[in-house]
């Protein structure tokens, strides 16, 4: 990743998990049968933005599509777990996180294409 854009993409990956996390606080409290299904989403967004930072630091192009690629799946899986948590708990509250989400699996999948491409 180029360093501006690649640091714009780590910092929107955080703010993303962050937020999720903030969701899954708030359904901890206040929905307890929720509590796998906030944790699960909560887990896969943390896990964009960690594969990110180690896909930064990569020893060669393909570890770096490697964690590319686990950033991306874990965006999917985030978006589903999200989905499912709309039909709960509103889709206006988690909304503009599934669309977060959207537009991180749209940056990584053109990542990954690219960086194949490439090699």
């Amino acid at each position: 990743m180029e360093s501006g854009k690649g640091a714009d993409l780590r910092e929107r990956a955080f703010e993303f998990a962050v937020r999720v996390l903030e969701v899954h606080r708030f359904v901890y409290k206040r929905e307890p049968s929720l509590r796998s299904t906030s944790a699960q989403a909560a887990s896969a967004a943390g896990s964009i933005g960690a594969n990110l930072e180690e896909a930064d630091a990569g020893q060669s192009r393909a570890d770096f599509i490697s964690k590319c690629n686990i950033a991306l799946k874990e965006a999917r899986e985030s978006r589903y777990w999200l989905r499912v948590l709309a039909r709960f708990i509103g889709s206006e509250r988690l909304a503009p996180l599934i669309a977060e989400s959207t537009e991180l699996i749209a940056i990584l999948t053109t990542i990954v294409r690219r960086s194949r491409t490439r090699t």
